[in-house]
């Protein structure tokens, strides 16, 4: 009984957890002005010069030099058509989308 009341605990915890997770994920916060509040998308923001970082889990931010953000926008475009936020704004940011499933990797 106590094995099972243990196995019940542990796996609603891992729930939780999981569930908060994306929460805390990765987001792109435009570091060239920082009062940006989702009035443009970062691809907008982008052609008129302005810089970008990743701010993560931690809050750590790297600034993303324009070589990554052409190779973002060739491996994950949905990540640039969201609305930009400035550091001021960045609790209201929206996380960066995950990569797709490739069909060939569903079997």
């Amino acid at each position: 009984m106590k094995k099972k009341l243990c196995a019940v605990l542990l796996i609603a915890l891992v729930t939780v957890l999981c569930s908060f997770s994306g929460a805390f994920a990765a987001k792109l916060i435009c570091v060239s002005h920082q009062d940006i509040k989702g009035e443009q998308s970062i691809n907008a923001c982008l052609a008129q010069g302005m810089e970008f970082a990743i701010l993560d889990a931690q809050g750590f931010v790297r600034v993303l030099s324009p070589r990554e953000i052409e190779l973002t926008k060739m491996v994950n475009p949905k990540a640039l058509e969201l609305k930009a936020f400035g550091l001021k704004y960045h609790r209201l940011a929206p996380v960066i989308p995950p990569l797709p499933v490739p069909p060939e990797s569903l079997g």
